[in-house]
């Protein structure tokens, strides 16, 4: 036992003598070399930067024009004959209508960008990074969150990476990768300053994030990545009393993106639940008029005749507390939850009529797509779900 003792005494000083010896000549040995910085600290030559992760991602991104044929006047034809030998005067020739941006997101060549970018076009160019250039059909549109899908048939096509967006936390670093001022590709850079922006009065459905990497006019339909330049969100709208980045910018997020791209693809449409009610904030001043136990929920202004809600006995000055077993406490909450809803299939209705809860079953309708209507005086109430 004690020679034991002995020789596992001497092995521990041989060992920790050749520790120090090392630690003091090479100590380089001992850690290895420098930890990895992530690439979106460091560019390829080791300088501080992003520039990794905007060679991932800036290839896939791409501009867009959307045009529409447009009849000539009396006025364009003296211009045309004025310009050009040519007597034959054409009856239409095409009219840009939008310039954004877009971002490839599958090998298939679908491409996401802004509903208002494509908006009443017929015509749609998408120029790549590589400066290749075609044309490209209209998948499908969704007003309600301003997005579009687009579909390019290339070879060869950069497909970004998509990245995750439910860890997203205020103060990561972000890109945002576009066509601004039509310029020419441009990467910025900034934080996310803020998550789960919503009435703005941009979209129905809004969930934004927010940003301070500078989006322009132009940056619309871009993309917005993280610092591996991983696809985080869709840039579509800025903060701005001059038309310029102010620091104030918002993105899709693209779980919101992903499942209206999905729809689209799949329906050409994107079909979302529809009760037939007209909502306002419930507050405390009207609590207390109306009578009500101290609760959170949405109060019923209004219904749609014969609409699902009025034929399964929902009453105006009911509130609803909860959609399918989803809690509500605002109109926002509550159309979020009545949209996630599947047409034609059926919900509970969580209401409080007075001091009685009820709940109440209906078929769940579809969504009537948005109609263009003159801007609406201010007014209380919502709009219905």
């Amino acid at each position: 036992m004690r020679r034991t003792w002995l020789i596992f005494s001497q092995a521990t000083t041989v060992v920790l003598a050749g520790y120090f010896v090392v630690a003091t000549l090479k100590p380089e040995w001992l850690h290895g070399a420098s930890p990895q910085v992530p690439v979106s600290a460091q560019d390829l030559g080791g300088r501080p930067g992003y520039s990794l992760a905007a060679k991932r991602a800036s290839p896939a991104v791409v501009s867009v024009m959307a045009s529409k044929m447009r009849r000539l006047n009396d006025a364009d034809q003296a211009q045309w004959r004025r310009y050009h030998r040519d007597r034959n005067v054409p009856a239409e020739l095409p009219a840009q209508t939008g310039l954004g941006s877009g971002v490839i997101v599958s090998p298939q060549g679908f491409v996401l960008t802004n509903e208002h970018v494509v908006e009443d076009a017929s015509e749609f160019e998408v120029q790549l990074a590589d400066g290749r250039q075609t044309q490209a059909e209209l998948v499908g549109t969704d007003p309600e969150t301003d997005l579009a899908v687009l579909r390019i048939r290339l070879p060869n096509l950069p497909v970004v990476q998509l990245g995750n967006v439910a860890t997203l936390q205020v103060g990561d670093a972000v890109l945002a990768i576009g066509y601004p001022f039509n310029v020419g590709q441009t990467v910025t850079s900034g934080i996310v300053s803020a998550l789960g922006r919503h009435q703005l009065g941009l979209n129905t459905f809004e969930n934004f994030i927010q940003t301070d990497a500078a989006i322009n006019p132009g940056n619309s339909g871009g993309a917005l990545v993280d610092a591996e330049g991983q696809l985080l969100g869709i840039n579509t709208a800025i903060y701005s009393r001059t038309g310029g980045s102010m620091g104030i910018g918002f993105a899709i997020p693209l779980s919101t993106a992903k499942d209206v791209m999905e729809a689209l693809i799949r329906d050409g449409q994107v079909a979302r639940g529809w009760i037939g009610v007209q909502t306002r904030e419930l507050t405390p001043e009207l609590l207390q008029a109306l009578k009500l136990p101290d609760l959170r929920g949405v109060l019923v202004s209004g219904l749609v005749t014969k609409g699902p809600a009025a034929r399964a006995g929902v009453k105006a000055g009911d509130v609803v507390t909860a959609v399918a077993g989803r809690p509500v406490q605002n109109p926002e909450q509550m159309l979020a939850a009545v949209a996630a809803l599947r047409p034609q299939a059926q919900a509970e209705l969580s209401l409080q009529r007075g001091q009685e809860a009820l709940r109440l079953k209906l078929q769940v309708g579809q969504r009537p797509k948005p109609q263009p209507e003159p801007a609406p005086a201010p007014a209380p109430d919502t709009d219905p779900d």
